[in-house]
């Protein structure tokens, strides 16, 4: 997939998760209202990540074996992308995602989602 199509993607998720979160704190932070801003927001972060990592590996792919070169210091892209994947866990928004979609299930309040 294309880079740009991810992050012109990503924006248009994330302004609308904007608009989830204002509509929540517009409603009194309603739980229904809160777990529709959280899960926009999860689904920005999973889109967000995935365009990172594609941008990072686009990166050595097309610059090349010198790309790896540690003068450059290019690769600290690729582990700031991934770090934070790990740090706020991608793979569970996933699953609240989708269990939230598919079974009606909120998804806890945690800052990982």
């Amino acid at each position: 997939m294309n880079v740009q199509i991810q992050v012109h993607a990503a924006e248009a998720m994330l302004r609308r998760a904007g608009e989830f979160i204002d509509i929540a704190n517009e409603s009194g932070l309603e739980e229904p209202k809160v777990v529709e801003a959280s899960i926009a927001v999860a689904e920005v972060k999973a889109l967000a990540t995935e365009a990172a990592l594609l941008a990072t590996n686009k990166l050595f792919e097309l610059a090349g074996t010198k790309s790896t070169l540690e003068q450059f210091n290019y690769n600290r892209h690729w582990r700031n992308a991934r770090a934070h994947t790990l740090h706020d866990p991608v793979r569970w928004k996933y699953y609240a995602v989708g269990n939230y979609f598919l079974n009606g299930v909120y998804p806890p309040r945690h800052p990982w989602l």
